[in-house]
């Protein structure tokens, strides 16, 4: 079986921008306490942070964490997170049915993300609390002095303001699961509200606005047109949420989700454009996909524990989801799609990080680890940096409930003008041939292959832990080449691949 592609150089589709790889943390189950915070452990910092969490989240090189939720957001008070840990309250979190120390609050995720180099994208609450809230923690975390939320900051042992540009209007607002929940006229008017008044304090603020928490709930598309009528010069982008699962285990129309994960994407494009196109305006509204994964192995332990938990436990080990190979592949495709998605996904956020849902795991006490899922996101963070191609592929395909023809060789291309790289980014969803792959180098001259990367393994649901952390991992491949302006490459079945390519 042979699959073809075009790489040219003169068509792109936009240089993609590097917080599309960004990641998520929010105060839920263990992704704060025992995740990234954990002040006993042998590895912990002055602050408490473990050092060990520290390396794997710095190797990622993530651009940009959103915090502090989630569902969690729409309940939460910033001000119970400042000042003496000692002083600080525990509250309780409606959303995860759990109790919040307040530990860790803005002053200690602040420095967290100093450690590992990463920016912040904050997020405020518009379930439970409003305007006036929203512009007190904005002026508390930017103002440099002479207020009294920013001289509080300093009292608080943080001088210098933290400049943060990344703000989020709630958290899934469509949902009835939400402290809050609105109808889209209801928090459109909310947003749009909020949004002015944090624009008249800062007017170079990037607002990000709540799309449709899923694209099977009731009211899309239409939330996002109505939200965005009320919004649109006010905001820069809206945000989706998406989380792929193999209930039926059925690998081939599981892998087939990619389908319609892109048609989300080009659905709320196009809303987009309709909005911008009524409003007569000049402005470009983008997409946030600031919440995906996948997200489906902990979900009868984790109703078991909210539904029969016996009391408001503190950090107990709630969506904990244990990684696949066959996770590999998705995450591979959904990256692709983000890549192939450039000129619209601008921010992109894994959710999330540590434990929860996440590429990262730890034990209380003992190691942390990298899960299947990791790989693929550290190729695409590491070295998915540049513009994105407008690739050309023929490859045979499959039928699924989400498309009526599925390719099984998925495929992006970004080309690294900086360091004169292309790098791809193969996914192959056949179950078992290994496909021959050509790709056309039009325009790029003397291609070649510096680095390439496999991952497959015999057994789909073979995983990684604490005692074999190695289980799945990638492999150094051989049999890229490239030669008379053509990379080629054996694609095995069930396989994820990257190859870089020095023009």
């Amino acid at each position: 079986m042979k699959a073809s592609v075009i790489a040219n150089k003169d068509y792109t589709i936009s240089k993609i921008d590097d917080r599309v790889y960004g990641a998520f943390l929010e105060h839920l189950g263990r992704a704060i306490y025992e995740g990234i915070y954990e002040p006993d452990h042998p590895t912990a910092d002055k602050d408490g942070m473990r050092g060990d969490v520290a390396k794997l989240v710095k190797d990622l090189n993530v651009p940009v964490v959103r915090y502090p939720g989630g569902n969690f957001v729409s309940a939460y008070n910033w001000e119970d997170g400042i000042g003496p840990r000692e002083q600080r309250p525990t509250r309780l979190d409606l959303a995860w049915h759990t109790s919040e120390s307040n530990a860790v609050g803005i002053h200690e995720f602040a420095d967290w993300c100093a450690t590992v180099g990463t920016e912040m994208m904050l997020a405020v609450n518009l379930g439970s609390r409003g305007v006036d809230e929203a512009r007190n923690f904005l002026e508390y975390v930017n103002h440099p002095g002479g207020s009294y939320w920013s001289d509080l900051r300093i009292k608080n042992g943080r001088k210098e303001p933290w400049n943060v540009k990344m703000w989020c209007l709630g958290n899934e607002m469509d949902g009835p699961w939400q402290v809050g929940h609105k109808d889209a006229d209801e928090y459109g008017k909310l947003a749009a509200n909020t949004a002015r008044a944090m624009r008249m304090f800062d007017k170079s603020l990037e607002l990000i606005v709540c799309g449709s928490s899923n694209s099977d709930m009731a009211s899309y598309p239409d939330w996002e047109r109505i939200v965005l009528e009320h919004t649109y010069e006010h905001v820069d982008h809206i945000s989706l949420h998406m989380y792929f699962a193999n209930r039926e285990d059925n690998t081939p129309n599981y892998l087939g989700l990619s389908e319609k994960l892109d048609t989300y994407i080009e659905t709320v494009a196009s809303t987009i454009k309709q909005v911008k196109a009524k409003k007569k305006s000049k402005k470009d509204v983008y997409i946030s996909f600031d919440e995906w994964n996948v997200w489906y192995h902990s979900n009868k332990k984790d109703r078991e524990i909210l539904e029969g938990n016996g009391g408001w436990p503190h950090a107990p080990g709630l969506l904990e989801d244990i990684y696949n190979f066959e996770d590999v592949l998705m995450v591979g495709l959904i990256l692709n799609t983000f890549i192939r998605r450039s000129d619209v996904v601008k921010i992109a956020c894994i959710a999330q990080l540590v434990n929860v849902i996440a590429p990262i795991m730890t034990e209380k006490g003992g190691p942390a680890w990298a899960q299947t899922i990791y790989y693929p996101y550290y190729f695409a963070s590491v070295f998915g940096r540049g513009t994105a191609l407008q690739l050309v592929t023929n490859s045979p395909g499959y039928e699924t409930t989400h498309a009526k023809n599925t390719a099984y060789v998925d495929v992006s291309g970004v080309h690294n003008e900086e360091d004169g790289t292309l790098t791809f980014f193969f996914v192959n969803r056949h179950t078992s041939e290994s496909i021959e792959s050509e790709v056309e180098l039009q325009g790029f001259e003397k291609a070649e292959v510096i680095d390439h990367q496999v991952m497959t393994h015999r057994d789909l649901k073979a995983v990684n832990t604490a005692k074999a952390q190695d289980e799945v991992k990638p492999q150094k491949g051989s049999g890229a080449k490239a030669a008379d302006g053509r990379l080629t490459v054996t694609l095995p079945p069930y396989s994820y691949q990257m190859v870089r390519v020095k023009i």
